[in-house]
């Protein structure tokens, strides 16, 4: 922050500075990075077509707004974007309460500041940042978090109890000027959704029996699940009435988004290739269409990254395990993801004492289809023969310059390399990643056969 900006209300005005309402203040600085090219939304992947076109109308027009989808699909993420397009910095008056602005007291103690100081009221500046409240709606709410509540303290320093100063103001009024997201709304009771009808049509508030007229300048954002939306809780009416927008997320549409979106958020503790985090895209694509999954709570995006930081540990398990330096994932570290990530999916009734099962084939035809999809074209006919007179030993307790050396010396594995972006076999971690997936596209195609160890640690091809 500048140290030459304004101190005192005299100072500001002498600076020229306007006054915008919070939705004035983002619906200009939408518009004008729209205008210069610039992504309004940085981090959100998915969305270009659908929900930001919708979500930027409804700003545009001031409308507050409700975002509906299932869970893991950015919902929060996404409101708390918003931010981004507020000012960045501020001038509210030194010491305030609801963090007013110097042209506009609102609270009776700020007001009486302004008339005593005029001018020289002082003036301090607040980052963007601190402009976004947010709570997760939870059945327990009270009226009070929301909107406020008798403090007794000052009442038991002689205030009357009709004096508006004895107010402890909650969240929604501490947001004055700002933007106020709530998570999960469905979830809160009724009658506290009651308490937001005025501050969302009236822009006021009232607590224990009377009512203050404080003209709130807030942008009120809320996220709901479409089940909790329909049976385990819902927006009341009139308070869906005064939202001006709903708008419908979904969960990637393209498997370059759903890959993208891997890549962005998961926070791997080891190196891993992109054609795993393709064969763990296409397995949570493949469980969004599953009928043994319970599509009413949705497969969540967290579950891919889960999916991946979870190869990235067997990888880096594997590498401990086996004395490498480099510890690199490859297929053999797929076969952690079911068993660790089974507890995050909700199955259809019926499945029960399949789930295992289940997730394993999905995860083997995402492999096949992410093999096939990447090696489309190259006869892997020769790396089968080779192999089935001398078979390639590979699993957990088998370090990568080991399945690198058993590997027969075949053209083909050189093609197979480059398609995988794998080097060679200067490179065995991703050469041995890269093999791997060959071979295991040619025991799921039935030109190879693949033998297990008895203590499951390896497998060999041949």
């Amino acid at each position: 922050m500048s140290h030459d900006l304004p101190r005192t209300l005299g100072a500001l005005r002498a600076s020229g500075h306007e006054l915008r309402g919070v939705k004035d203040e983002i619906r200009q600085n939408l518009l004008l990075a729209l205008r210069d090219g610039r992504d309004p939304w940085p981090g959100i992947v998915g969305f270009e077509s659908t929900v930001l076109p919708q979500l930027e109308r409804a700003l545009i027009a001031g409308h507050d707004v409700v975002l509906l989808g299932e869970r893991g699909q950015g919902k929060t993420r996404l409101l708390r974007s918003i931010v981004n397009l507020l000012d960045e910095w501020t001038p509210v008056i030194e010491g305030s309460e609801l963090g007013e602005h110097p042209y506009d007291p609102i609270t009776p103690a700020s007001r009486r500041r302004a008339a005593e100081l005029g001018d020289d009221l002082p003036v301090a500046w607040r980052h963007r940042d601190e402009r976004y409240t947010e709570k997760l709606a939870t059945p327990d709410t009270a009226v009070a978090d929301l909107i406020g509540d008798v403090d007794p303290v000052k009442v038991a320093e002689g205030r009357s109890l009709g004096d508006p100063e004895t107010i402890h103001y909650g969240l929604v009024p501490r947001a004055h000027r700002g933007i106020v997201a709530i998570n999960e709304l469905p979830d809160l009771a009724e009658r506290i959704q009651v308490s937001l009808l005025n501050v969302m049509e009236e822009r006021d508030i009232q607590v224990r029996g009377y009512t203050l007229r404080l003209p709130l300048d807030v942008l009120l954002v809320a996220s709901a699940n479409p089940e909790d939306y329909t049976n385990r809780g819902r927006i009341i009416t009139p308070l869906k009435d005064r939202f001006g927008a709903e708008v419908r997320t979904h969960y990637p549409l393209e498997l370059a988004d759903e890959i993208a979106l891997v890549g962005q958020e998961a926070e791997l503790t080891a190196e891993v290739p992109r054609h795993l985090i393709e064969i763990v895209a296409r397995f949570t694509r493949s469980l969004r269409e599953s009928s043994a999954v319970d599509q009413g709570s949705g497969v969540s995006a967290r579950f891919a990254v889960a999916a991946a930081e979870t190869v990235a540990a067997a990888a880096l398990r594997r590498a401990a395990i086996t004395g490498e330096e480099r510890a690199v994932a490859r297929p053999v570290d797929l076969e952690s993801v079911p068993a660790v990530l089974r507890g995050k999916l909700e199955f259809a009734s019926g499945e029960e004492g399949r789930e295992s099962e289940h997730l394993e084939h999905l995860l083997r035809r995402a492999t096949a289809d992410t093999a096939r999809a990447r090696l489309r074209g190259i006869d892997l006919n020769p790396l089968a023969e080779a192999v089935s007179g001398s078979p390639v030993r590979t699993g957990e307790r088998v370090a990568a310059h080991e399945v690198v050396a058993a590997l027969p010396a075949v053209e083909v594995l050189t093609e197979v390399a480059k398609r995988l972006d794998a080097g060679g076999t200067e490179n065995p971690g991703p050469m041995a990643s890269a093999a791997e997936l060959a071979l295991e596209l040619l025991f799921l195609t039935r030109r190879l056969a693949k033998d297990e160890s008895d203590d499951g640690d390896t497998v060999s091809y041949g």
